[in-house]
């Protein structure tokens, strides 16, 4: 065993002093956590997570579409988008008046594939 004083001042007993040394030469940024968990933030709402899994399963959809598709109305599902496309999560390709919003990339794909499999697997479980 190993002690270690913390931040706060107190001393800590390691059990794993190894252990604990890689995890805090590996431990991301705190910019990178900050943006790990604004984008987990992001995909926390039921809204915007019905608009991503039905961006997921159409490919391309408008505004007008989205709204129809996941029963909310056409304002919600535009703020939910601003937000959205802020992030770069999603993307929108301009045709004449209208915009149709796609997910932005592969990442986000298999984010929402993993996300949706684990949910089920947690279900199940239960």
């Amino acid at each position: 065993m190993s002690e270690v004083q913390g931040l706060d001042g107190c001393v800590q007993r390691l059990v794993h002093p190894h252990k604990v040394a890689m995890v805090r030469g590996q431990t991301p940024t705190a910019s990178e956590i900050d943006r790990v968990s604004g984008l987990f933030k992001l995909l926390g709402d039921p809204t915007r997570a019905r608009l991503l899994y039905a961006l997921l399963e159409a490919g391309e959809l408008c505004v007008c579409d989205l709204a129809a598709a996941t029963g909310a109305a056409e304002t919600t599902v535009s703020q939910a988008l601003r937000l959205l496309k802020a992030s770069g999560v999603v993307a929108g390709r301009r045709d004449g008046r209208n915009v149709f919003y796609r997910l932005s990339d592969a990442h986000v794909r298999m984010l929402l594939d993993i996300t949706r499999e684990h949910a089920a697997h947690e279900g199940a479980s239960r």
